[in-house]
């Protein structure tokens, strides 16, 4: 089915009209249908349903075409089918084989879709998102992202090519830029921006978390990442099973339209973007309002405050277009109504970082729906990002009260509870959330670790197990061969296996600390000692205060008659990690004589 065909059903469904607004007599504005969209974080989530059981999906502008993951098609019970010879997406993290499958009924705003094709691949959306909604249906005709209201809107216009079509501006200053037409082929919004002066062409993406610049533009913009105003910030993902470098530098200026950002910080990605410089991410669109004109290809937005690039940061300096005529359409009606409304609000301010207001909100939520968990569970969420974990305690109860198998819920209980030394609590929410989980869920990536952190070593083996054979092609792979290989290392008794994963995890592209050290640990059990002191040095080059390499460095070197090194290694551990002699003893890794209580040396890598 065809995204005209789509857009049909549910117009059809809806019983939509297409009334103009008040606009001019050669101008008419009508709108189709109303998205609502909530942010979990910077990420703009919409509720569908895949055979008659609910989904979440990510509205990823970015996206030529709508996406379910390898694991979550799994999960749903679709039957998977190849495709073309040679087809593949690219994303951020590089390229991605794909499969396809067919949703017999697809529930997209209260309507039935019948048959409705998706490609599958890639890694998790994340936040319990099992995929895109990609451009093949959000750019039907015109399309608003007010992600700060909690909305995408699509929109018919007519005879508009001299009209503003911010409809919501009522006078305020408004830009406007041409962007690149539509085709078959090309999809994606690109439009051209400015960076230092320097002109470059953005794409405007709903599904990057964040707004960043490729390398390549930087250098063009003269930022260099080796400048020492700049920050290595580590490694990002995407699409593809690849991490990217990524650094935050100093920029002088951003402008786009009439619009000019000064004295900023920019995210820059060490990897390329087809046809555009930038992804201009979430945090752009949570700082504006966007109207994507498809006939003629214009794009109109206004700024609604605050940062536009660092939403956790004061205001960037921001400077406005001028004022701006009436425009076209019919009147915004931006205040929410009902519960549903006050969460969607709530949410897009705590992603800008208005905890305050989105508290207010949820607030209002709950008491408007006080029998719907999704509301208490976000309550709960802001509650911790607000540094209150016994309000949150006390909404993750009321949640699990109204959903006794809220798998998210009972995972983010069981980590409370762990932080409070409750361990049998923390273990019966795991185990619960264990048994909810469907065997496909990305969820048991979070219980792996909860696992290990408990020391339940067999029950992380088994949810890395489990999480590992339904995303085989996920970019957090080699995190979770290094949890695995961790927990197989110190059980040590599957060496062949934690060979492998910590193998695995050494030698990919995001190789950490905790990889070498896992390795080093499965080498030191099979007496492969100078091989343990390699990797024991590997991953203190990367961590220079990684207690368990220093303690299993030490162990080595009293094995090998190096008492005086053995003893400073050892002793430097303990200062780090004050338990992990008795930690390491209970999984047979017993230092040969006491560890000595002394002032440790700094830590240095030996060759």
């Amino acid at each position: 089915m065809g995204r005209v065909t789509v857009w049909a059903a549910i117009i059809a469904a809806a019983g939509v009209g297409l009334a103009a607004g008040p606009a001019s007599a050669a101008c008419s504005v009508g709108r189709i249908a109303e998205m609502p969209v909530t942010m979990a974080g910077t990420r703009p989530l919409v509720q569908a349903k895949i055979n008659g059981a609910d989904a979440t999906f990510l509205a990823d502008s970015g996206a030529f075409y709508s996406m379910i993951s390898t694991a979550s098609a799994l999960q749903y019970g679709l039957r998977l089918r190849p495709a073309p010879f040679g087809y593949e997406v690219r994303g951020i993290g590089g390229a991605a084989d794909v499969q396809l499958t067919t949703v017999k009924v697809f529930t997209l705003l209260g309507t039935d879709l019948r048959n409705i094709e998706f490609l599958v691949g890639g890694s998790e959306a994340g936040s319990g998102a099992v995929g895109m909604i990609g451009d093949n249906i959000l750019r039907f005709e015109d399309v608003e992202f007010d992600l700060a209201g909690g909305a995408i809107r699509i929109f018919k216009s007519e005879n508009c090519a001299n009209t503003n079509l911010a409809y919501w501006s009522a006078g305020k200053p408004v830009s406007m830029i041409t962007i690149d037409p539509e085709t078959p082929a090309a999809r994606h919004i690109i439009g051209s921006a400015y960076v230092n002066g320097v002109r470059i062409r953005v794409l405007f993406d709903t599904g990057a978390a964040r707004s960043f610049l490729s390398r390549a533009a930087a250098a063009r913009a003269g930022i260099k990442t080796d400048a020492p105003d700049v920050a290595y910030m580590g490694r990002s993902s995407g699409i593809g099973r690849r991490t990217v470098d990524n650094w935050i530098a100093p920029v002088a200026s951003f402008k786009i339209g009439d619009e000019e950002i000064r004295n900023t910080r920019l995210r820059i990605g060490d990897t390329e973007l087809g046809d555009a410089d930038m992804l201009l991410g979430a945090d752009f669109f949570l700082s504006h309002r966007i109207y994507v004109a498809k006939h003629p290809s214009r794009l109109f937005f206004t700024y609604n405050g605050g940062s536009v690039f660092n939403l956790e940061k004061p205001p960037a300096e921001v400077a406005p277009p001028p004022q701006s005529a009436a425009a076209a359409g019919p009147p915004a009606s931006d205040a929410p109504t009902d519960a549903d409304g006050f969460s969607r609000r709530g949410q897009a301010r705590a992603a800008r970082g208005d905890l305050t207001g989105a508290l207010a909100d949820l607030d209002r939520a709950c008491a408007l729906a006080p029998g719907e968990p999704r509301y208490v569970y976000e309550r709960a969420v802001l509650h911790g990002q607000k540094g209150e974990p016994q309000l949150a305690m006390v909404d993750l109860d009321a949640t699990l009260k109204l959903q006794p198998n809220h798998v998210r819920a009972l995972v983010a209980r069981a980590g409370l509870n762990q932080a409070r030394d409750e361990k049998a609590a923390a273990l019966a929410d795991l185990d619960a959330a264990d048994h909810a989980a469907a065997k496909q869920s990305d969820e048991r990536l979070r219980m792996a670790a909860e696992y290990e952190r408990l020391g339940r070593l067999p029950a992380a083996s088994a949810q890395f197990d489990l999480w590992i054979a339904a995303h085989p092609d996920d970019s957090r792979l080699p995190t979770a061969l290094t949890g695995r290989c961790w927990a197989e290392a110190l059980q040590g008794d599957t060496p062949d296996k934690a060979a492998a994963d910590c193998g695995a995890a050494a030698r990919s592209l995001q190789v950490t600390a905790r990889a070498f050290e896992g390795r080093g640990l499965v080498r030191l059990r099979r007496g492969d000692l100078a091989g343990a002191v390699a990797d024991f040095n590997a991953a203190l080059q990367r961590q220079p205060k990684a207690a368990w390499a220093l303690y299993g460095r030490g162990l080595a070197e009293q094995r090998q008659g190096l008492a005086t090194p053995a003893a400073a290694d050892l002793a430097a551990a303990v200062a780090i990690q004050a338990d992990l002699p008795a930690v390491a003893a209970r999984h047979g890794l017993a230092a040969a004589a006491p560890v000595p209580v002394m002032p440790p040396p700094a830590a240095t890598v030996k060759p």
